[in-house]
């Protein structure tokens, strides 16, 4: 549905940028706290369907990040989409590396914003990250996954 005094808000509004993360009750030191929080920045709803539309399967591996480096880039014109697919290509790039590289999880800066912490105390800002593939294409999502496992 068009709703044009929507489009007249939406061009002085830029779209969000970025993903807030709401913690309430303990720090989430224990594991089910990071689990909870790992399944919910795992969703990427719009990325997955995006890439489903194409045939490439997300399966939470580097492989898959490979997959969606090849995509077109047809979100480019949408501004509202290009928003919301950088936020859950970062989120995918976390989650990847959550369930790939041992000792990293994800963690919450101060301001909400959802990082991934390496064992090394290394953080890395994969939603900035995803707004920047989503936007340009580099650097690709296959090239900070093995950035972060090199070292």
């Amino acid at each position: 549905m068009k709703l044009s005094f929507l489009g007249n808000w939406r061009k002085r509004h830029r779209p969000a940028f970025g993903v807030g993360v709401l913690s309430v009750g303990g720090d989430g030191d224990d594991g089910d706290g990071h689990e909870g929080l790992a399944e919910l920045l795992s969703e990427c709803e719009l990325l997955r369907e995006q890439a489903r539309r194409t045939g490439v399967e997300l399966d939470d591996s580097a492989a898959s990040l490979e997959a969606l480096d090849q995509l077109v880039p047809r979100w480019r014109d949408d501004e509202e989409t290009l928003a919301w697919l950088g936020n859950d290509a970062g989120l995918y790039l976390g989650t990847v590396v959550v369930r790939t590289v041992p000792g990293a999880r994800w963690e919450i800066w101060p301001n909400g914003q959802p990082v991934v912490r390496l064992a090394s105390g290394r953080e890395i800002d994969v939603v900035e990250a995803g707004h920047e593939w989503a936007s340009s294409g580099v650097p690709e999502l296959s090239q900070l996954y093995a950035e972060v496992t090199e070292g």
